[in-house]
């Protein structure tokens, strides 16, 4: 973007355009300059579409123009949506499918195939009607089955704050996106952290919605176990709880629907609700779990939520969170999905899928799924969803978000980390080696939002003594959205947020 809205929000864009203080067709020339100025060093879009989305960008400053002649413009914007018209926003290449653009999901077979996308999904029909204009698709490990964004097919995608770091995953080439300044906004989705994770490496805020909040209609149903959902990285919890306004519309048929809302709220609505004092739990979790930095930066953002009024009680946690069977049967799950995954392209490229059309941690997973009978997935699914209504029985279901779950311990909320230390260097989560043993380590915080189909949502509070971004986690229980981000933005408030406009002279 120009040096005015480099780092300016879609929410705050917009309302320029609306002024006429800023123009679509401008703003998207800055954006796919810079784009293509950082790509050599970022590699985070892999697919640009720089001539659609400026002709895209072009028809939104017409309709703009018509708005402001018309006395139609929002040069206020109202909490119960926002046109994003013309903000330039990115695509990971992973879900969220487009008609006829590149769908590799960072798989070499599909990069050899030049596989496109064939229609447009349910999330992207959603995220256009609002007016956003897509400058490419991101980076992302094969299949999205790491929390580090180095695909054999494409190349690592850099952290903007350090060159050598991995910005995180699976949505590694989104937040590499909104953390250099190329887009406000891009798409994401997580079944295992990956909005929260590159969320935390990148500086930015990553909300994972309830589960079936959106929809993966037409093409997804019963994904991965339920495990994944679709949601955004922003750099404000404004453009978060906007966001979710816009892709929170169920399809026909969605096997999961998060609590709706009530007929006059809205997710943006709930930045301003005034808060009671609450009750939250911090856990960083058994002694060793986190480092130093992290349980500084957790201890940090717990002090100021106690300095706004809140309860806190640290070491707390729901019974059994940190389970190890937790682990054991979403393996299971994992395993089997992958299995499933390359079957369903056994199917579609009429063909049996071999050792060499993807990376060996995900043909061995594939192998394991395989080879496991269905028992042991039901089996899987339902220890999971015994371990699931424990964990429930620790949220306050009074808390002031409306939800319908049965009352619980009175908490209502839980604050982790995200990662267990600061982002790695590139090649350290790759090691073909030891790589897996690393991310177990890393990730122990984030798998169970994705078990259990809570919300959750990480926000960048602190800074390690490099300058490298922290982030911590919240939770609420299910359909907490609203208390989330209302919390977030409480945090915002009391500047509690690290700067993006603070990246260190190494950066892009």
């Amino acid at each position: 973007m120009s040096a005015d809205h480099r780092f300016t929000d879609a929410t705050a864009l917009a309302q320029a355009f609306s002024t006429g203080e800023a123009d679509p067709t401008e703003a998207m020339q800055a954006a796919l300059e810079r784009m293509e100025r950082l790509h050599p060093a970022l590699n985070a879009v892999i697919h640009p579409r720089p001539e659609r989305a400026l002709a895209e960008a072009e028809a939104s400053a017409q309709r703009w123009s018509r708005r402001r002649a018309d006395g139609d413009a929002l040069g206020d914007m109202s909490d119960t949506g926002v046109p994003f018209d013309g903000v330039p926003m990115a695509i990971k290449d992973l879900g969220c499918e487009q008609a006829g653009e590149f769908h590799h999901a960072g798989a070499r077979f599909l990069v050899d195939l030049g596989w496109r996308g064939s229609l447009d999904s349910h999330l992207y029909g959603l995220l256009r009607g609002a007016g956003l204009v897509s400058v490419g698709r991101t980076n992302t490990p094969e299949f999205g089955t790491t929390i580090t964004t180095e695909p054999d097919a494409y190349g690592p995608t850099a952290n903007p704050w350090s060159l050598g770091r991995s910005p995180g995953g699976s949505s590694g080439g989104s937040a590499a996106a909104v953390a250099a300044g190329i887009v406000p906004v891009a798409h994401g989705n997580d079944g295992g952290g990956s909005i929260r994770v590159p969320a935390a490496a990148c500086g930015l805020v990553g909300l994972k919605p309830t589960r079936g909040r959106a929809s993966t209609a037409p093409r997804l149903g019963e994904h991965r176990g339920g495990f994944a959902v679709d949601g955004m990285l922003t750099r404000t919890v404004r453009d978060a709880a906007r966001c979710l306004d816009i892709i929170s519309r169920p399809a026909p048929g969605d096997p999961y629907i998060a609590p709706p809302l009530g007929p006059d709220e809205s997710f943006a609505g709930a930045l301003t609700v005034p808060l009671p004092p609450l009750r939250i739990a911090v856990s960083t979790g058994s002694p060793g779990r986190a480092s130093p930095p992290v349980r500084r930066a957790v201890e940090q953002a717990a002090d100021l939520l106690a300095r706004l009024g809140h309860r806190i009680e640290p070491d707390t946690a729901p019974d059994g969170w940190f389970s190890a069977e937790l682990a054991d049967h979403t393996i299971v799950v994992r395993t089997v999905g992958m299995a499933t995954e390359l079957a369903g392209w056994e199917e579609r490229l009429g063909r049996p899928m071999t050792s060499d059309d993807v990376e060996p941690a995900n043909w061995w997973s594939a192998e394991l799924g395989a080879s496991l009978p269905a028992s042991m997935y039901v089996q899987a699914l339902e220890e999971l969803a015994r371990w699931r209504r424990r964990v429930m029985a620790f949220w306050n279901a009074d808390a002031p978000t409306g939800t319908n779950t049965p009352e619980g311990d009175g908490f209502d909320l839980l604050m982790t980390p995200v990662l267990a230390d600061v982002t790695p260097p590139l090649g350290y989560l790759a090691d073909p080696a030891d790589g897996a043993r690393r991310i177990a380590e890393l990730a122990a915080f984030v798998n169970q939002a994705n078990v259990s189909g809570q919300p959750a949502i990480s926000l960048p509070t602190a800074v390690d003594a490099d300058g490298l971004p922290l982030g911590v986690q919240l939770h609420a229980a299910h359909g907490g959205e609203r208390l989330l981000l209302a919390v977030a933005q409480q945090i915002s408030n009391a500047d509690g947020f690290i700067s993006l406009g603070d990246l260190p002279p190494e950066s892009p």
